[in-house]
Order: C-alpha cells, then structure tokens, then sequence
C-alpha cells in the first residue's frame, strides 16, 4: 500500500474533526492502521495489548469497534469497552496492564457535537510523546486496510470505578445533596452511581442518550453550566459537579449557584490533599495557571514548578515519581498517585469528600483559602491579528524585554513560552502566539480587576505592535 503525504493531523494528544469534514469510517481506519502498525513493531514476542474506549457521540461505539479490528489485525490483543466510558477508564486500565502498549478513545472531548475525535493513551495511561504522534502521522496510508482481526468486548469501567472508590477510601462523613452533570457525555451514570455508592443523595441532569447534546457544548464553564447553576439552587443541593464529554476535567458549583473558577477550584483541592489528607508531593503546573496555586504550595511548604502550556509538558514531570499534583489553566487535574493524566471524576469525588468532611459549605471554604492566600482576579484574552503580524510577533517576542507595563516594573522576565512578566505583589502578564492560529493569546492576573485589565490591555497593546 503506498504511503503519500499525511493529511490527518494530530493535536497534543490525538485527531479531532468536524463528521462533514473527514471524521469518517476510512479515516478512523487509516489512523488505527498506522497505530497498529507502530505498536505492532514496539510489541515483544510474547505480543501486548491495547484498549479501546468510546463517548456518547454518534458512531462513536462503531468506530471503535472499526479501530479495534484494524489494530487486532496487526497481531494484538485489543480489548474495547463495552459501554460508552471516560477517557480515565482507558487510560487507567493501560497504566495496570504489564502487557499494555497503549489505548485508543473515540472521543472529542469537550467539543460539540458536530466534532468526532480520536485521543491516544501511552503504555502507562498517560499522554503519548510527540514523537510518537509524529510518526503515527507518517505512517498513515492513502487507503485504509479492510484487514480486521478479532477483539475482546470487555467491561473496562468497573475496575476502574473501584479503584476511584478505594482510593478516596473512608465512608461519608456527612451526607450530602449533590448534582451531577456529565453534559450527556461518557461519565453518564458512571459519576452519579459513584457518588450515590459513597452515601450521598444525587441529581443527575442531561443524563439522556441525546446525540446533539440539546444543542450544548460539553464544556464544564459557563454558559454550559447554566442548568447545573440552576438545579442547585432550585433544589438545595449542598453543591454541583460537572465533568466535560470524555470524563477527564471537571467543574463545581457552589450552594448559591455559582461556577468555582479554576483559579479557585485547584489550590482548593491542593489544600484538602496536603492539609486534610496528608499528602506530599511536588506541584505542577503550566506557566498560564494562576498564581493562586503556587501561593497555597509555598503555604503547604511544597516545591512547585510551572512549565509550557500542554499537559504533555506536565506529564513529563509527572514520570519523575516525585509530584502530587499536576494542572492545567483550563481546569485538567492529574493526581499521579492515581493515573497520570487528568480525572475528572476523582477530582469530583474529592471535592464532595472535602465538603463532606468539613463541616463548611464549598463558597465558605472558598472565602476561607482566599483569607490565607489573598484573592487573585484571571482573565485570557485571543488577540486576532493577520497571519503575518503574527509571524512578526513570534519573530521579534524572544528579543521583547519591556522595562515597564501598564506603569508597573517587572521584578522577573520569562520567555520559556511567549513572554511572561511577574510583579512583586505576584501579578503577572503572559503573551504567547498560538502555534496553529493566527492568534496571541494574552492571560493576565492580579489582586483586583483594575489592575489586571490594565495588565491586559497594555499586554494587548504590545501584541498588536502598538
């Protein structure tokens, strides 16, 4: 079969496409082929396995059945779940199988429905190098094989589910009334079951099989999460709990109906693992994370270290063995101890346990992490620019050492990725030019919102060259 110029591209962890621009039968297999054939060549004698795991998107079960057969053609043992099942599912039974080569998931995560994508495990349930992903691209074929070899159906969700349960461990402290929302996607049922298990009385919303979503995005963040604000309130429930499409972000609401930010919900989770429970470990996070993270691990005495965005970036350090808890700025949590790679269900198990066992309310333990570490305002912002003021941008931003913005002096420059200004009250302003987009992408965060859109808008500025 010849090979010819790929046209599949991959993202930092697998391929996403519109159904009516290529997510298709034949391309689903012109992937797996490729895969197939790079951990056919990896496998020893003795052969290795490979699971395969789908959301609740049209034709997701199919494909997946499609890239099973092509991959078990190649002489592997693949085993597929037999029901929809989160992205943690796949990654967790790689990462506890000696023979595991890798994992497949038929998803798109957070995207709406219009999208079909196809996420890659490594052997260990984590993110799979870019290298590998580079070849996986060259080694795509024109056509796709019509070779397909036999596959295991198998229930890959209930070990996975009991390994949740043993490790948040202790039984309910104090009973609580919580919604779930798996915004239709692969966590239906899995989470809320869960939850009910741990003693808790459940709301589970937009649990229906809904191929269209209802015409939402699965996205834990406003305005997605107007219907979880909304139960909450309207049934007293002591709080709400999002997770995106494929089950590895997730979101929570307060008592009063309002979405915890990012910038709360991490270092507040930071806090219940290295203050209630114990745990020690170095912190994580990618440079666009708010600086409230790295305020409560200086608290907790832990060592924190921030790297480029992409959770690539943080599963390498993850590997070193040493690290408690990895995150991004859009909200993904890796605790390692578990998988490395983002769960969005263990997070919610763990926040509903912190409530549980508080005695507080989420927005009073909220109030009372920012009285210790001071309350911090983030904002991102996409400044479009034409594709050659763009590649301007990037050409002159590793020179780019402004002395001073929005009248404040920098006490720390970073070009690790973009440029990234720090101030002695630990605010901050990052630049970074999009590497696919003729965008820069301007975050900013300060104690108060004056100072951080001041911080934004000189940031913006300098962007568009000005």
């Amino acid at each position: 079969m010849e090979r010819t110029t790929p046209i599949i591209r991959f993202g930092n962890d697998g391929w996403h496409a519109r159904f009516d621009e290529g997510f298709d039968s034949q391309n689903v297999i012109r992937v797996a082929d490729a895969l197939g054939l790079l951990w056919a060549d990896a496998a020893p004698d003795s052969g290795g396995s490979v699971y395969v795991g789908f959301d609740t998107r049209h034709r997701s079960e199919e494909f997946a059945r499609e890239v099973a057969g092509a991959i078990a053609s190649y002489g592997l043992a693949v085993k597929v779940s037999s029901s929809p099942c989160p992205t943690p599912v796949v990654g967790w039974n790689c990462a506890h199988d000696p023979k595991a080569l890798g994992g497949v998931v038929i998803t798109s995560s957070e995207r709406s429905c219009e999208y079909g994508g196809l996420i890659v495990r490594g052997a260990d349930g984590g993110a799979c190098p870019r290298e590998f992903l580079d070849k996986v691209e060259q080694e795509i074929f024109q056509q796709a094989s019509t070779e397909a070899g036999p596959f295991e159906v198998a229930d890959l969700t209930s070990p996975y589910v009991k390994a949740l349960a043993e490790f948040v461990g202790e039984p309910v402290i104090r009973p609580l009334k919580v919604v779930v929302d798996p915004m239709y996607g692969s966590a239906t049922g899995v989470l809320a079951d869960l939850v009910r298990s741990l003693g808790h009385e459940v709301i589970e919303i937009h649990a229906e099989k809904l191929e269209d979503f209802d015409g939402i995005h699965p996205d834990p963040k406003d305005p997605w999460a107007d219907a979880c604000e909304q139960a909450v309130v309207a049934t007293g429930a002591d709080l709400g709990i999002l997770v995106d499409g494929d089950g590895d972000r997730a979101a929570a609401v307060d008592e009063y109906g309002n979405i915890l930010a990012v910038r709360e919900l991490t270092p507040l989770l930071l806090s219940y693992m290295g203050g209630e429970l114990g745990m020690r470990g170095r912190v994580v996070t990618t440079l666009t994370c708010s600086a409230s993270v790295e305020l409560e691990a200086r608290r907790l005495g832990f060592e924190y270290t921030s790297v480029p965005v992409g959770f690539g970036r943080i599963y390498r350090e993850l590997q070193e063995g040493d690290v408690l808890l990895g995150a991004e700025e859009y909200g993904g949590i890796s605790i390692p101890a578990h998988l490395k790679e983002r769960d969005g269900l263990l997070v919610s198990l763990l926040l509903i346990q912190m409530v549980s066992k508080s005695g507080l309310t989420l927005r009073e333990l909220v109030n009372k992490l920012d009285a210790e570490i001071g309350s911090r305002r983030y904002i991102r912002r996409d400044v479009r620019l034409e594709p050659a003021l763009t590649q301007a941008f990037r050409n002159v931003l590793p020179g780019l050492n402004p002395q001073e913005i929005a009248g404040r002096v920098p006490v720390e420059v970073s070009h690790a990725d973009g440029l990234r200004l720090q101030f002695d009250d630990d605010s901050w302003v990052l630049m970074r030019p999009s590497r696919t987009d003729s965008v820069v992408r301007v975050y900013a965060e300060a104690p108060t919102a004056r100072e951080r859109d001041e911080l934004l808008e000189s940031a913006c500025s300098i962007a568009r060259g000005g």
